[in-house]
């Protein structure tokens, strides 16, 4: 298989895996581990090298490897944003809300007024729709897919052949 849809689907379906795991065991719910969330940042870097290694080795240089990273993510995104419907219209159809009730538990304990526990809250309504939800995971996974394979690339690209000048040079 292609390393580029390769690397995508297995970043895709493991943050969509991550997803389910947080919501079955009601992480999302609890103010302290709703930050493990955010696992799907290191599984997604993770990917990507696995995935750069692979095109590396096909001769891709700098701006090449750069591509393929983002082309990795936009597969990734596609997934994930399924992932997301799935997970927020039939599986926890309940989720904003009691991502919601959340995020008024976290303020509350921060001493935040009711007044400015409301507006808090109704400032994140626009966002907290299911389709709103998945178009910021294909977002932030497109983003940190292009930021991540920009530095990845530095490291895990192909490397120019020596020419025979370089050679008698050194």
């Amino acid at each position: 298989m292609n390393p580029i849809l390769s690397a995508g689907l297995l970043i895709g379906v493991l943050c969509g895996i991550w997803t389910f795991v947080m919501g079955f065991t009601g992480w999302y719910k609890d103010p302290v581990m709703l930050n493990a969330f955010f696992l799907v940042i290191p599984i997604e870097i993770g990917g990507l090298i696995w995935g750069l290694r692979k095109t590396a080795a096909l001769g891709r240089n700098y701006r090449a490897q750069i591509l393929a990273g983002t082309m990795m993510a936009i597969v990734a995104g596609v997934i994930i944003m399924c992932s997301s419907l799935l997970f927020t219209t039939l599986v926890f159809p309940a989720y904003f809300a009691d991502l919601e009730q959340t995020y008024r538990t976290i303020l509350q304990q921060q001493g935040k007024s009711e007044a400015d526990i409301t507006a808090a809250i109704q400032a994140n309504a626009a966002s907290s729709t299911p389709m709103a939800q998945a178009i910021n995971g294909f977002i932030g996974t497109l983003v940190t897919g292009i930021v991540a394979s920009a530095v990845i690339a530095v490291f895990v690209r192909a490397k120019p052949p020596v020419t025979a000048g370089a050679q008698q040079a050194r």
